[in-house]
C-alpha cells in the first residue's frame, strides 16, 4: 500500500473538468492521488541508480578539478616552450577562474531553459575542446585563450552537475550525498597530480614535426581532456532531471523518469503514481485544469526583479553582517588557497633546481637557463604528496563536524593554514617545504568544507541560491587576484605574497567567529 509514502495533504482527485474550492479535480468518477515530488523520490527508494548517478556526477566533478588544477603541474615544463615569465604563469593560473565567472552566468541561465542534462553535456564538451586546443597551442596568447574557454566550460558544469544530482536526492539523505559528491574534487586533484608524475618527466613521449612541438607536458594536457569528454558522452545515456521536467510542465515525462529510477533501484515500495506536483502549495492552490494536469504551478515574477530583490535582501538589516562576513571569508580563503596551492609545482621545481626554500634568492624565473625547463621527478612526487594531503582533512571534517561545530572548525582551519604559510618562508630544506605544504593542504580543505555547509545553513531558502552566486563571485575574484599578485611579486618580493596569504587566511578565520552558530539548528 501507499500509506505513509504519500503525504496526508495530497489531494484526492475525482471528476473530469471541474474543481472545488480547495483545488480538488473531478475526473469522471476516477479517484487519483496527487503525489508531492519529495514523496515520489521516497517511493523510488535508494539503490543502483543513485550509486551510478554518484559516480557519473562524481566523474564530472573530478574532470572540473583536473581542468582547474592541471595548469599548475605543467608550468615548470612549459616555461621555455612558451617563454613564460612569472607574470604569465600567474595569468595562466588565473584565467580559468575568469572563464568560470563568465561561464557560471551563461550556462546557469541556459540550464533553466534547455535542461540540466543538455547543458551538462555541452559545458563538459566546451571544457574538453578548450583544453584540447591548449595542448596544441604553440604560443602563449593562444594557450591563454584556450584556457579561458576551458574555464567557461568548467563554470557551467560545476554548478549544473550539483543541481542535477541534488534533484534526484530525497531530503532525508540529500546532505550526506552532496557531501560525498564534493569529495570527488579531491579525487580529481589526485588524478591530475598522479598523471603529471607519470607523463611529464617522460621526454620520450614527445613528438616533433618541423616547427610543431608536442612534448610530454602537452601530452599531459591532452590526457586531461579525457575526463570531461568521457563524462559529457556518458551523460547522453542519462535521463533529464525529473524536477526540471515537472517545473516545465512535462508531468508525464517526469513520471516516466521516476519510474525508471524506481525500476533500476528495484525498490520494495510500490510505485502508484499518476499525478505529480512539486509541493503542497501546488495542490492547495490549483484552480486551472491545464496547470493542474501538468503538475506545474508557481507564481510568475520577473526574473530580473526577483534577482534584484533577493540580492538587496542579502544586504538588508537581518542578513547584512552574515553576507559581508562570508564575502570576506570566501575572498580570503580563495586568495590564500588558490593563490598558493596552484604555485606549489613551480615552487617545488625551483627548490629542486636551486635548493633553499620557496623564497630563496636563487629561485628566480630564468627562461634562458635550460635546467629549469626540465623538471625532475622529485617535483611531481612532491606535488602528488601535497595533493593527496587533502584526504585526511576531508575525512576528519566529516567525522568531527557535528561534534566540534562548523564555526570553530572554519576559524581554526583558516588560522592554522595562515600559520603554516607563514612558516613556509622560514624553512630551508626541501623536506621541510614539502611537509609544510602538505600541512597546508590538509588543514585548508577543512575550511572549504565548513564554508560549504555554513553557506547552506545561514541563509533562508528564498535567497539561498542568490547568496551562493554572490559568494562564488567573491571566491573567484579572490582566486584571480591571488594568482596574479603572486606572479607579479614572487621573483622580486616573495615574502610579500607569502605574508599576504598568511595574513588574509588568519583574518578570514577570525572574521568567521562573528557568524551565527548553526550546529543542531533547523535551517529556514
Amino acid at each position: 500500500m501507499m500509506d505513509t509514502d504519500v503525504d496526508e495533504k495530497s489531494s484526492l482527485l475525482s471528476g473530469h473538468e471541474s474543481y472545488n474550492e480547495s483545488g480538488t479535480r473531478k475526473v469522471s468518477g476516477e479517484r487519483r492521488k496527487a503525489v508531492i515530488y519529495e514523496e515520489a523520490l521516497h517511493m523510488c527508494g535508494f539503490g543502483k541508480f543513485h550509486i551510478f548517478l554518484l559516480f557519473m556526477c562524481g566523474w564530472a566533478v573530478s574532470s572540473d578539478a583536473i581542468e582547474v588544477l592541471s595548469v599548475s603541474f605543467l608550468l615548470p615544463a612549459a616555461t621555455c616552450d612558451l617563454s613564460l615569465s612569472s607574470d604569465d604563469k600567474g595569468w595562466l593560473n588565473a584565467v580559468v577562474f575568469l572563464g568560470m565567472m563568465v561561464g557560471g552566468y551563461f550556462w546557469g541561465s541556459l540550464a533553466d531553459k534547455w535542461g540540466r542534462r543538455n547543458i551538462l553535456i555541452w559545458s563538459l564538451l566546451v571544457n574538453g575542446i578548450g583544453n584540447l586546443g591548449s595542448s596544441v597551442s604553440q604560443v602563449f596568447w593562444l594557450f591563454l585563450i584556450c584556457r579561458f574557454f576551458s574555464g567557461v566550460g568548467v563554470g557551467g558544469s560545476m554548478p549544473v552537475v550539483f543541481t542535477y544530482y541534488t534533484e534526484f536526492q530525497h531530503k532525508s539523505r540529500r546532505g550526506a550525498m552532496i557531501s560525498l559528491l564534493a569529495t570527488f574534487w579531491m579525487t580529481g586533484n589526485i588524478v591530475a597530480a598522479g598523471l603529471a608524475w607519470i607523463v611529464i618527466p617522460r621526454e620520450y613521449l614527445s613528438f616533433y614535426s618541423g616547427d610543431f612541438i608536442f612534448n610530454s607536458w602537452r601530452v599531459f594536457v591532452a590526457l586531461c581532456t579525457l575526463p570531461s569528454l568521457t563524462a559529457g558522452a556518458m551523460f547522453v545515456l542519462m535521463p533529464e532531471s525529473p524536477k526540471y521536467l515537472l517545473q516545465k510542465g512535462k508531468e508525464q515525462d517526469a513520471i516516466a523518469v521516476l519510474k525508471q529510477v524506481h525500476s533500476v533501484n528495484k525498490s520494495s515500495k510500490p510505485f502508484q503514481l499518476e499525478f505529480l506536483v512539486l509541493s503542497e502549495e501546488d495542490i492547495e492552490g490549483c484552480s486551472n485544469l491545464k496547470i493542474c494536469e501538468s503538475g506545474f504551478y508557481q507564481k510568475l515574477k520577473s526574473t530580473s526583479s526577483q534577482l534584484i530583490q533577493s540580492t538587496l535582501r542579502l544586504f538588508g538589516l537581518s542578513l547584512r553582517r552574515t553576507t559581508i562576513t562570508l564575502l570576506l571569508i570566501n575572498f580570503s580563503l580563495a586568495f590564500g588557497y588558490y593563490g598558493l596551492f596552484l604555485w606549489f609545482p613551480e615552487l617545488f621545481n625551483r627548490i629542486d633546481k636551486y635548493g633553499g626554500s620557496f623564497c630563496d634568492s636563487k629561485s628566480g624565473n630564468s627562461t634562458d637557463n635550460n635546467t629549469i625547463c626540465q623538471p625532475g621527478n622529485n617535483v611531481y612526487i612532491d606535488s602528488f604528496l601535497t595533493s593527496i594531503s587533502n584526504l585526511p582533512g576531508n575525512i576528519l571534517s566529516i567525522f568531527i563536524v557535528e561534534r566540534v561545530g562548523r564555526k570553530p572548525l572554519l576559524a581554526s582551519s583558516m588560522v592554522l593554514s595562515g600559520l603554516s604559510v607563514f612558516f613556509l618562508w622560514f624553512v630551508k630544506e626541501r623536506w621541510q617545504s614539502v611537509l609544510m605544504s602538505c600541512l597546508f593542504g590538509a588543514i585548508s580543505v577543512v575550511g572549504f568544507n565548513m564554508l560549504d555547509v555554513l553557506q547552506t545553513e545561514l541563509f533562508p531558502t528564498e535567497v539561498r541560491s542568490t547568496s551562493f552566486g554572490v559568494q562564488t563571485a567573491a571566491l573567484r575574484v579572490g582566486a584571480i587576484l591571488g594568482n596574479v599578485i603572486f606572479g607579479l611579486l614572487v621573483d622580486t618580493y616573495c615574502a610579500v605574497p607569502m605574508f599576504l596569504v598568511a595574513g588574509l587566511l588568519a583574518f578570514g578565520g577570525l572574521a568567521s567567529l562573528i557568524l551565527p552558530k548553526t550546529t543542531g539548528i533547523d535551517i529556514h
